[in-house]
């Protein structure tokens, strides 16, 4: 079939999680806004999922939602979703502070990474500055040398305006996780040096708990892969509620089975193909991809969203499916799979899944 003889109507955000572009450029998005009302139910958040799931945009959505620098773009924002029938009282009343610890450079020794940490933190706090320099009437003073004085400085310019701040913090686990899994240069006490007592990544945590005691901080969210280095920093930050198992936010990131079904069904529609094109689709992508429950409760599998709009991009460009069904950005690396043959009985899972069997679809 030529290109020539349909048209493709659907932009599938591959590889952006710019909740506003996608929304403002009218990429393919299933309206995950219902839940934010839902989310306002606690204060201080930890939501956790597999990679590639979703989680950046989560937290984008989040952001523009509660931005009080995008109080005047909410109807372009969010008009055409659920959320915009029935806002609720919290919208765009917030400072934003977004960290990413994806950015910190996991190499090198503890004072390395530390200086990596708080040189992250520190350029978030200028981006802050430059976004809300018209509503702070005190000056924040960054010290290049320690985050935790940028910090204090920032929370005593928020106190003098009526806006607490909201701080996001995506991948919270990174850098740490990288630390842990290191072979080399005894990267297992240099994880220990960074969460345990007075390590550079716990003591930040205790500056922020500190800082919700009189609402500066006053929402927190917080994204990551494991509880594992949460768990370590506990006595630093006790004050999260864990919301990866409930049940009514299976599906809060990543495609459900019903949305799959709705947008292959709309691909073989304009591929001109037929409704066993559509099933033997459908029936392929949960053979290879396996929607995910993440609560014992929960009755509706979701699907990680990059593999999901890495298989619907091909099929709908090409009306075939992609010859490669594991996108390559999902491949684990091998210093993870060395990590894993080193613990206890890691090997010999990794020879069962090796020779686990799986149902195989011809195309």
């Amino acid at each position: 079939m030529s290109l020539g003889q349909r048209r493709t109507v659907t932009r599938f955000p591959y590889g952006i999680c710019d909740f506003k572009e996608i929304i403002t450029k009218n990429y393919y998005y299933c309206d995950r806004s219902e839940y934010i009302p839902l989310l306002e139910r606690n204060k201080f958040q930890l939501f956790l999922r597999p990679r590639r799931f979703g989680k950046s945009l989560l937290l984008s959505m989040l952001m523009n939602y509660y931005d009080v620098a995008k109080k005047d773009q909410f109807q372009r924002i969010f008009g055409n979703l659920k959320i915009s029938t029935k806002p609720t009282q919290l919208r765009n009343s917030y400072f934003i502070l977004q960290w990413d610890f994806s950015c910190v450079d996991p190499s090198g020794n503890v004072k390395d990474i530390k200086k990596a940490l708080h040189d992250h933190v520190n350029s978030k706090i200028e981006d802050f500055i430059a976004c809300y320099e018209n509503l702070l009437e005190r000056k924040i003073k960054i010290d290049s040398d320690n985050a935790l004085n940028s910090i204090q400085s920032l929370i005593t310019a928020v106190r003098k305006t009526p806006y607490p701040i909201y701080l996001l913090i995506d991948e919270y686990d990174n850098f740490a996780n990288e630390v842990m899994m290191g072979v080399r240069y005894e990267k297992h006490k240099t994880y220990e040096s960074l969460v345990y007592e007075e390590g550079a990544l716990k003591t930040l945590f205790k500056t922020i708990k500190s800082s919700t005691k009189e609402s500066l901080f006053d929402r927190i969210f917080i994204t990551g892969v494991s509880p594992v280095v949460m768990s370590d920093l506990t006595s630093g930050y006790n004050i999260g509620e864990n919301i990866f198992f409930e049940p009514d936010l299976n599906d809060l990131c990543g495609f459900n089975a019903q949305e799959i079904r709705t947008i292959i069904n709309k691909i073989t529609t304009e591929c001109h193909l037929n409704q066993q094109d559509a099933e033997h689709a459908i029936k392929l992508m949960r053979t290879y991809y396996n929607g995910y429950l993440f609560s014992l409760d929960a009755d509706t599998p979701v699907y990680n969203p990059t593999m999901a709009l890495y298989f619907l991009k091909a099929f709908q460009r090409r009306c075939k499916y992609p010859r490669k069904m594991l996108d390559a950005n999902l491949a684990m690396d091998e210093a993870k799979l060395r990590y894993i043959s080193q613990i206890p009985g890691g090997s010999q899972m990794l020879l069962k899944l090796v020779k686990a069997t799986t149902e195989q679809i011809e195309q």
